[in-house]
């Protein structure tokens, strides 16, 4: 009888503990049901009513017909892709080169960790304004390099031809640094061994290089390939402070986010807001799932 009541005396002791740690996850859970899971169910609501933030009516699937028959929301989604593959393109293969041969430094290794990585810690709202006057057709530091050479200058962001390169730029140069690093902790994480074999079978750092440390990083490439696009698809910050949601000049930085954020915010058409928002949401459900796919990587 005593050892049962010592048995209950600790599972008792056991579920004050369990509680307790159950308070401390509390302000984390609130969190995710008030700012995650509420809006997300309440822009699903809303993508079926015409509402202005006050007063709703239902429409049921009309607002998905306008944002799909938008000429304006099919301008953001090629903005969208052609921002964002451009920034792939460029960014991953010169942050592998890059990695690569920072992982080749017998000294030095972490100072040009640290080089590469600053632009990815600072924000995109600054460095955004930072290239906006870098880029500056008349006063930018870029045209006047370009015209102390007597090259030819460019309206970087104010033509819509070249606006979006300007955007890239930013966007491959603050996104570099991230590349490195985690191709660089790949690199270092490929075993002595097989370098050590291929030496002795008399291949050369090229070789070694490209039937060994390529082929090792498949998963790495993947990876990146794959946050990368959706990272993309999100973008918004730096075009807007750049652009504003207009996505100014002629609306060639206009990315989806941005259109949703014209439409709420601007418009207060909270419904086509909405509607847009859960087609964007299939796009990178869609696109993630086709890159899992092709690139076959297991998570």
């Amino acid at each position: 009888m005593a050892i049962s009541e010592k048995v209950l005396k600790k599972r008792g002791r056991k579920r004050e503990s369990q509680a307790i740690w159950y308070l401390f996850l509390l302000p984390t859970l609130l969190g995710v049901v008030c700012f995650m899971l509420y809006p997300i169910i309440e822009s699903l609501r809303l993508s079926f009513f015409q509402s202005n933030g006050t007063i709703e009516n239902w429409v049921g699937l009309r607002n998905y017909e306008r944002v799909l028959s938008s000429a304006t929301f099919w301008n953001a989604v090629y903005n969208t892709f052609y921002i964002g593959f451009f920034q792939i393109l460029i960014a991953i293969p010169l942050g592998f080169v890059v990695a690569s041969l920072i992982n080749t430094l017998k000294w030095g290794q972490n100072l040009f960790k640290v080089l590469y990585f600053l632009p990815n810690v600072t924000s995109i709202v600054a460095a955004a304004m930072i290239f906006s006057f870098v880029l500056h057709p008349e006063m930018g530091l870029l045209n006047y390099l370009l015209s102390s050479l007597g090259l030819p200058t460019t309206a970087w962001l104010t033509d819509p031809a070249t606006a979006k390169w300007g955007v890239i730029l930013l966007a491959v140069w603050h996104w570099l640094g991230f590349v490195i690093i985690i191709f660089l902790a790949n690199l270092q994480a490929i075993s002595p061994d097989q370098y050590e074999a291929a030496e002795i079978d008399g291949a050369s750092g090229f070789q070694k290089w490209l039937y060994i440390t390529i082929p090792n990083m498949t998963g790495t490439f993947a990876f990146l390939f794959i946050t990368g696009w959706i990272g993309a698809l999100q973008r918004f910050s730096d075009v807007f402070v750049i652009g504003g949601a207009g996505g100014s000049p002629a609306r060639s930085l206009q990315t989806m986010v941005a259109f949703i954020y014209e439409r709420g915010f601007g418009g207060f058409e909270f419904g086509i807001a909405s509607a847009a928002t859960y087609v964007l949401f299939v796009i990178i459900l869609a696109f993630t799932f086709l890159n899992l796919k092709a690139t076959k990587l297991k998570i």
